[in-house]
């Protein structure tokens, strides 16, 4: 059948209307060279994975959402919806689970987010999941936002497995002049063409629609034949809430500017993801392709988000916080149409992407994540039945936490979530922890809280155990009812903890100011600077051994 139409199609060129007769050679030679052109074409899918900043669980059309998002919608619902799917609580965290596959416990990286003051990275000796498809022959491309560090030249997304990036560096910034201030004095650019600053691409265009052109461009110059990834992260809808005033013509209704605001930008990129899928079919791509599509972590009330009707915010270990709006799309998938309820992470989508591309996963990479395509994609079970959400140690301490109240097995008062089968456990500060409606209706602020369903029994607290599939909202707390599931889970807390790393969150660096690097956010550490660093370890180690043979040779003297 699929040789037929291409027969159709072949015979469609000696047409009396085309004004031309093809000879039979001409026509063999033709046929023959399209069966090449079929032989050649790689079975390797083209990877596009798209990562949406701060976008709330409600805040799409086929979650119920006030928010029109028909190209998401039509997507998910011809793809296959992840409805128990997971990630971080905020940027960084989420970035680098996808990039690496594994935990911020085993990257060091299980405080906040990476700041552009800090000397710090997405950890150098972790492999990275562009690194692993560049070595199955995929061409590799970032536009949007990095948010993994900058601080040397090595921390680029150029030196991490990407053949080319166009974007930003920071984690927010503005949608038009593209400049972030991170404090007095510390403002500087933050728009790159590899490892530069685009000075000359800049048209001042909204970043929605500049890193949408800059993806079509990626594929009007690819060769649809050589396998592709496309790693398409944007800046929307995270603040500061700016879009094109043509898109906020459509929420007129909507009485809160900051949700009205947040609408369109919504709807700016639900249309920027149109543009894109039409470029996938338009370049010959779209047959042979998987689109991921997911948020990086839930969004933010007081920035117009909704998480309704979960709990918590971003930022939070609730659910409104770490469970995120994700599909994948593609014509590839044997059960299209459905709805996955399986237990899936942003950790998966490493050994899941890598081997999808006919990569290899070594066993040295210590991977956290799961290959969880058979689950999205025929229906099967997942091969994850946990998550270990985080263990931060150096997160505020809840007050009233203790060793205590952790029957001797974990210290309550320090901030951990984690997830085994149909519980969930939190201790520590999860954080915020209301309940917000949708905020259509009101123009006031959050801090009136008369719209809110606010939590005040929380205080005091320091464990909290849930049935989240009987439980998904989180309103049922267990955790005295059944103290044998929070001891359990309190001893795999451990577990997990004697698995940690040290903590990498350094304090602010003055030189990280833009002032002194020509007025652009970029690597500012130089590299040399590593080897004094190295060259000073090196030898006050030796003058250590030196002195240690010294005193034996006094001692046997």
């Amino acid at each position: 059948m699929f040789l037929f139409s291409f027969l159709a199609s072949l015979f469609a060129f000696t047409s009396p209307t085309c004004g031309y007769q093809m000879s039979w050679e001409n026509w063999n030679g033709n046929l023959q060279n399209r069966v090449n052109e079929l032989d050649s074409r790689t079975t390797q899918p083209h990877i596009i994975f798209i990562l949406v900043d701060d976008q709330g669980f409600r805040d799409v059309g086929y979650h119920g959402s006030e928010i029109k998002t028909p190209t998401l919608d039509r997507l998910a619902a011809q793809g296959v919806k992840l409805e128990n799917y997971y990630v971080q609580p905020l940027c960084s965290p989420s970035r680098s689970q996808l990039m690496t596959g594994r935990y911020q416990i085993h990257t060091g990286l299980q405080h906040s987010v990476i700041r552009p003051t800090q000397a710090n990275c997405l950890p150098l000796e972790n492999v990275t999941l562009p690194q692993k498809l560049q070595q199955a022959g995929y061409a590799t491309h970032m536009v949007g936002k990095w948010h993994l560090g900058f601080y040397k030249r090595g921390c680029m997304p150029t030196q991490r497995g990407f053949d080319t990036f166009f974007g930003s560096l920071l984690g927010s910034g503005d949608y038009y002049s593209h400049y972030k201030c991170d404090g007095p004095g510390m403002c500087g650019y933050d728009l790159h063409e590899g490892e530069e600053a685009a000075w000359e691409q800049d048209r001042g265009r909204y970043s929605t629609l500049m890193f949408t052109q800059k993806a079509v461009d990626i594929l009007a110059h690819h060769n649809p034949q050589k396998p592709l990834f496309l790693y398409l992260a944007f800046q929307a809808v995270h603040s500061p809430l700016q879009v094109p005033a043509r898109y906020l013509e459509r929420y007129k209704s909507i009485p809160n500017l900051h949700r009205r605001k947040y609408a369109a930008m919504v709807s700016c990129l639900d249309e920027a993801v149109h543009n894109l899928t039409l470029a996938l079919k338009r370049y010959g791509f779209y047959h042979n392709t998987v689109i991921v599509y997911s948020s990086d972590n839930g969004g933010q009330p007081m920035a117009g988000g909704n998480n309704w009707p979960l709990r918590g915010s971003k930022a939070t270990y609730w659910e409104g916080g770490i469970r995120a709006v994700g599909f994948v799309h593609s014509p590839l998938l044997l059960n299209k149409g459905t709805r996955c309820r399986a237990l899936i992470h942003i950790t998966d989508w490493f050994p899941t992407l890598v081997t999808l591309g006919e990569g290899t996963l070594d066993e040295d990479l210590n991977l956290d994540g799961y290959d969880v395509w058979e689950a999205i994609s025929e229906g099967r079970q997942s091969p994850r039945h946990d998550i270990l959400h985080n263990i931060d140690p150096i997160y505020t301490k809840a007050k009233n936490g203790s060793w205590k109240a952790g029957y001797g097995l974990w210290n309550t008062a320090i901030r951990a979530a984690l997830r085994v089968g149909h519980w969930k456990l939190l201790t520590g500060v999860p954080g915020y922890s209301d309940w917000v409606p949708p905020q259509t209706f009101s123009n006031l602020l959050l801090t009136n809280r008369w719209h809110n369903e606010y939590v005040r029994w929380d205080q005091g607290k320091s464990v909290w155990l849930f049935n989240i599939i009987a439980d998904p909202y989180e309103r049922v707390d267990l955790s005295l009812r059944y103290p044998h599931i929070v001891k359990k889970m309190l001893m795999r807390l451990a577990q997990y903890n004697r698995t940690a790393i040290p903590v990498r969150y350094p304090a602010k660096d003055s030189r990280s100011n833009p002032n002194f690097n020509g007025g652009v956010w970029g690597p500012w550490y130089k590299e040399d600077e590593d080897d004094r660093e190295t060259n000073l370890l090196t030898n006050n180690l030796a003058k250590k051994r030196r002195k240690k043979k010294a005193k034996k040779r006094k001692l046997k003297d």
